[in-house]
């Protein structure tokens, strides 16, 4: 369950009940796509359609969908789709030609960030992204040392997988990574901020101790991987200035938390009042089409851009751009960040009330619509119970409710459904977990 390759919530071949037209699928799948794929849940679940906050099967069954921050905006968003299509059927090429479409989807994205961050580059994924961080980056300061937290996640390119210690120990890390621990303030002593600034420290000076300068201190600013972990907001700071004093850049990840998701800001590292040299985007810009990018201070990329041209065939091409921008569009106009921020509280507050029904139910964290709930044996906040979370899971998947688990010790539900997920749709996600709690713990009696 720990790190050591697998995914947390994973098929096991030969498990699960499938039916035999399930059974034949996933022998297709295997044949066809290799071994190195994994499907979600002891019972792997056959969408074929999505709508708003719900998925639905061959059956017809609907899913609540209380995990894909991929489809932000929801699934299948009309204004989205409609933006897409109009594209695809009007011109769809690269940067390199002149273009409306891509500036103003570029300026008005930049409009949600402090001034200080000027330009964006485009790709297709955040694991581009993020590779094409970690080039400015070492370009900017000469360095090639790497902190990243210890269950971090930030990508599958060779040079960002080898800062991704999430992906197992089959993914070997590189020899200037240096790894800290979660920002846990259960297991970090005293002020969360000086904490983890220390840890980020101790990294420090062990890239200097080896001759190796350091480069950059990149976070996904809830550390979705590691558990998630926003509060108290502010703590992210003193690592920052750590870094930076350092000669190294700060790397905000906001391929999970950002577009609104955390409530009270656009972006996670608003939250704690930093500007980052970098900030990474993924996931949620397109709402499931591949459009991602890097926001950048202009002299970060001054240099590297005087001596290296940037180019990427599909990264910002009209499509992408149109796409993007109805996501945008659709955030602002449905308020969908201030009901990340109603919802989210409502959903705290409920899962707040089902632990004082429920034992296995520990310390509650997150912000916004990304919630990660601890699950723990007899009550004890700090008894990890991997096997009840991974039952709660497959037991909410067959209660017809989407979510997942993750952490260091495979305990943590993570829950991050689209933004407009909506206090109707809370009631019955706490509803359907209340019936499986309860079942779970008449299994630990």
């Amino acid at each position: 369950m720990k790190n050591d390759g697998r995914m947390i919530n994973a098929f096991v071949p030969g498990q699960g009940g499938l039916t035999e037209a399930e059974a034949r699928l996933v022998d297709r799948r295997t044949k066809a796509l290799g071994p190195a794929y994994r499907l979600f849940y002891k019972h792997p679940v056959h969408l074929v359609r999505g709508e708003g906050v719900w998925l639905y099967d061959t059956e017809g069954r609907a899913y609540l969908d209380c995990y894909n921050n991929v489809a932000s905006v929801g699934h299948c968003h009309p204004r989205v789709v409609a933006a897409m299509a109009a594209q695809a059927s009007t011109f769809a090429s690269h940067t390199r030609y002149l273009h409306e479409t891509v500036l103003d989807y570029a300026e008005a994205l930049l409009a949600t960030f402090p001034a200080e961050l000027g330009h964006v580059m485009f790709t297709c994924t955040g694991s581009e992204a993020n590779d094409l961080a970690l080039r400015i980056a070492r370009a900017a300061t000469g360095g090639t040392g790497i902190i990243v937290t210890e269950t971090a996640y930030h990508g599958v390119t060779q040079a960002v997988s080898g800062f991704s210690p999430s992906l197992g120990e089959g993914v070997p890390l590189g020899e200037h990574v240096r790894t800290v621990p979660a920002p846990d303030p259960l297991r970090l002593s005293g002020d969360l901020g000086t904490a983890f600034a220390a840890s980020v420290q101790a990294a420090i000076d062990d890239l200097t101790r080896h001759g190796i300068k350091p480069a950059v201190l990149i976070v996904d600013t809830v550390f979705s991987s590691d558990g998630v972990f926003a509060d108290p907001p502010g703590f992210l700071a003193p690592a920052v200035e750590a870094i930076r004093k350092a000669g190294g850049l700060f790397i905000a990840d906001e391929v999970q938390p950002g577009f609104g998701r955390t409530g009270s800001h656009m972006w996670g590292f608003q939250r704690h009042g930093i500007v980052p040299d970098m900030v990474s985007l993924g996931k949620p810009m397109g709402n499931g089409y591949p459009v991602a990018g890097l926001v950048l201070r202009p002299e970060v990329i001054a240099d590297f851009g005087a001596k290296a041209r940037y180019f990427n065939t599909f990264g910002g091409n009209a499509v992408a751009a149109a796409t993007a921008m109805a996501v945008l569009d659709v955030i602002r106009d449905e308020g969908l960040q201030q009901n990340a921020a109603t919802v989210g509280a409502a959903f705290r507050a409920g899962l707040a009330d089902l632990a004082t029904r429920h034992a296995a139910l520990g310390p509650t964290r997150g912000a916004g619509l990304f919630v990660g709930q601890e699950i723990v044996a007899n009550g004890d906040p700090m008894a990890a119970d991997a096997a009840a979370a991974a039952r709660i899971v497959n037991d909410l998947r067959e209660e017809g409710v989407l979510i997942s688990a993750t952490g260091p010790r495979a305990n943590v539900l993570k829950i991050r459904p689209p933004l407009p997920f909506s206090l109707d749709n809370l009631a019955v996600f706490l509803d359907r977990l209340d019936k499986v709690l309860a079942r779970e713990s008449v299994k630990s009696k």
